[in-house]
């Protein structure tokens, strides 16, 4: 017998599915949308007013307590902030760009480009501190012109600034500045005028506030607009599909970047929207840095996390073995919510058993499906969801439609969350829609139960990314690539699924180095710990198991070559959130994909 789940708040999941003769299908809520505001400053502006001495954000500082902003201070700076804005030449033409990550003064800079009706691009720090020629910033730029820069510190972001900054623009720096910059002080000591009052009386519902460039993982970053509409009707679905989150404000603790849909639209907006407190984390999930997430989750106890499927994995063993942290990290818990990529089977049922071992009870998981281009959350699982890998059903004035593409069925979105277009790319745009208005997003759903549509459906992977073998037989790359790094946990820490027009499947990996030595720890180089017998014997292990398990040769996966050169930011095999691109390794490694198929010593294969 199951244990009982905490006991929240969720709204009905209950769907209208329409068929057409064409076998096209029309999902969606039988809930109507409630009413949103026009803009999400409206929302700062209430909970100035109603709560003013709540948190809205805290950041640590370097002595150790919390540096903590309310919500009457977040009103009051970003709308000075708004005011120095509205005395420059910014405008829609010359917006702002955020060079660095999350902090206060970022959070601050983009109020006040609200407020001023200025759009602000938060950019990923990758482009900046990892990319040796900064290409993707360069096209950003370009696509952008922007007139006011920030880098929170000009020093770490000098080399960048000195390369892609346009003639003109003015840069503005929290500390260490650079030549010229502008503290962030002087924007801060602005008092609000009548520059501001008429700027903000044109901020309508269909305004652009923020462009936000995707991870780039087909090519260039494309700038996905955001308006207020879009934001405010997003959160409304979320508030909606949540109504816990109106029992308590939400309290969140994050380290995810603001550059990202799903901290700086999703996360970030559910706090505002909400009157939440969201506590800003240095932390992240990777050896080395983790401890100050450990520092962070002993003091603050989040009602709910959100988090990539690697955040949840880091943590399991901490709440394994300490009792008091366990309890402590569930005692307001009352949803888990992933995102980023698919959680594993064994994540799920590992945060499920800790939570009945803290609490007694099962704390709800929640997921759902949605992209950069619809705001992002579209469609959302219930209490009903018992397994990972479900994305549940559309969200309250969210219309699906399923087309019919080869053996799967193709999902497209449309509503008043969904972007009107990519920022200076009118052709893009157009192919980024249907005839009927719906966005494509590219990814491929199938029911959870064909005689019961209200359960909801399951990711069946990204339609451009499946492909025929010489067979004519189908390959779903998405979830053969899941099952593959399940089954090579730890030793794999991506995969690329190869194999089109070839007689099987093949696949190139990316090892976990760390993981590999554990196999064979003498010294040497990659290639060297990578040819050596006791790791090919492991990696040759589980290609058999693997292949134990298939039901034919559409998922069975015959070759591999373990890499032993890393993705490449600039070469866009890797994107700035860390994901892997696959056409853009098929191409780029084209020799390795032919040297997989020809045969080579560093072949593994199942024979």
């Amino acid at each position: 017998m199951l244990s009982p789940i905490r006991d929240i708040k969720l709204a009905s999941t209950e769907v209208i599915l329409e068929k057409h003769p064409s076998g096209v299908m029309y999902v969606r809520s039988t809930l109507e949308l409630g009413p949103y505001p026009q803009r999400m400053t409206d929302r700062l502006d209430h909970w100035a007013q109603t709560t003013p001495a709540r948190t809205f954000i805290a950041q640590r500082t370097p002595e150790g307590p919390w540096r903590r902003l309310t919500y009457a201070q977040a009103a009051d700076q970003g709308r000075r902030i708004g005011q120095a804005i509205a005395q420059r030449n910014l405008n829609a033409q010359r917006p702002i760009a955020i060079l660095s990550g999350n902090d206060i003064e970022h959070a601050l800079l983009g109020l006040g480009a609200m407020y001023a009706g200025v759009p602000y691009s938060p950019i990923s720090t990758a482009y900046s501190l990892v990319s040796k020629d900064f290409g993707k910033l360069k096209h950003i730029f370009k696509v952008l012109s922007p007139g006011l820069v920030f880098a929170a510190s000009g020093q770490q972001f000098a080399a960048a600034l000195k390369t892609v900054l346009p003639a003109g623009a003015e840069v503005v720096c929290t500390r260490e500045p650079v030549e010229g910059a502008t503290p962030f002080a002087d924007l801060l000591s602005t008092a609000p005028g009548p520059e501001l009052a008429a700027a903000h009386a044109q901020v309508e519902p269909e305004t652009v506030f923020k462009i936000l460039f995707t991870s780039g993982s087909t090519g260039m970053p494309k700038g996905v607009i955001y308006t207020h509409r879009m934001w405010t009707s997003n959160q409304e679905m979320v508030r909606q599909c949540w109504p816990f989150l109106e029992d308590e404000p939400p309290v969140i603790l994050e380290w995810l970047p603001w550059n990202h849909t799903f901290a700086g639209s999703k996360d970030f907006g559910m706090i505002l929207y909400n009157g939440g407190t969201l506590y800003l984390d240095e932390g992240k999930p990777v050896p080395g840095a983790f401890d100050e997430t450990l520092r962070n989750l002993r003091e603050i106890a989040p009602t709910i996390v959100l988090n990539v499927p690697k955040g949840f994995e880091a943590i399991i063993p901490h709440l394994r073995k300490d009792p008091d942290f366990r309890r402590h990290y569930f005692s307001h818990l009352k949803a888990l919510f992933y995102a980023g990529a698919g959680i594993s089977q064994e994540v799920w049922d590992a945060l499920q058993d800790l939570s009945i071992q803290a609490c007694g009870e099962r704390i709800l998981m929640l997921s759902g499906l949605g992209a950069t281009e619809t705001g992002p959350f579209a469609l959302w699982v219930g209490k009903d969801v018992r397994s990972a890998g479900e994305c549940g059903v559309p969200a309250p004035g969210m219309d699906l439609k399923l087309i019919p593409n080869g053996r799967k069925l193709e999902a497209r979105l449309k509503g008043p969350n969904i972007t009107p277009g990519y920022w200076n790319e009118p052709e893009l745009t157009r192919a980024a829609f249907d005839e009927e208005g719906f966005y494509k997003i590219g990814d491929a759903l199938r029911f959870v139960d064909e005689n019961d549509p209200n359960k909801g459906f399951i990711f069946d992977g990204r339609i451009a990314e499946d492909f025929k073998l010489s067979t004519a037989t189908w390959v779903s790359a998405g979830p053969l690539r899941v099952n593959f790094l399940a089954e090579f946990a730890p030793y794999a820490k991506e995969v690329v699924i190869a194999g089109a027009d070839r007689g099987y499947v093949g696949a190139l990996v990316f090892p976990d180095l760390d993981a590999c030595r554990e196999l064979s720890p003498q010294p040497g180089t990659v290639a060297e710990l990578l040819a050596r017998p006791g790791v090919r014997a492991k990696f040759q292990e589980r290609l058999v198991n693997m292949a134990k398990t298939s039901t034919g040769s559409s998922n069975r996966i015959m070759r591999v070559i373990v890499l032993d050169v890393p993705p490449s930011i600039d070469a866009h095999e890797l994107t700035d959130k860390g994901s892997i691109s696959q056409r853009a390794v098929l191409d780029n490694r084209a020799d390795v994909v032919d040297e997989l198929y020809r045969g080579s010593p560093r072949v593994i294969s199942i024979a």
